[in-house]
């Protein structure tokens, strides 16, 4: 099933300047992992050793996921997923 992915402008550079991508999964960690693989070095800047970066935040569907089941969360079949960097003092960080 693909998912809407809305990256945002810093993270453009790794899908060739596309601010949508689609891409298959199931759940919020196989649609990372499989932008990663279409989308070379993406998966480094959105997560860590403990999972999401903290100053990168992933909604879906609006729904912020560290308050639904984080990378376990369900996705389906016309779901959007949008990154969104945190931003400080008006500035992306």
């Amino acid at each position: 099933m693909a998912v809407g992915v809305r990256i945002p402008i810093i993270l453009r550079a790794h899908t060739g300047g596309r601010s949508v991508v689609f891409v298959e999964g199931a759940s919020l960690q196989e649609v990372i992992t499989n932008l990663d693989a279409n989308y070379s070095g993406i998966g480094q800047r959105l997560l860590d050793d403990a999972g999401l970066r903290r100053f990168m935040h992933v909604y879906l569907n609006d729904q912020d996921v560290r308050f639904l089941d984080g990378l376990d969360t369900d996705v389906a079949v016309g779901d959007s997923v949008t990154i969104l960097p945190a931003a400080a003092d008006g500035f992306l960080a």
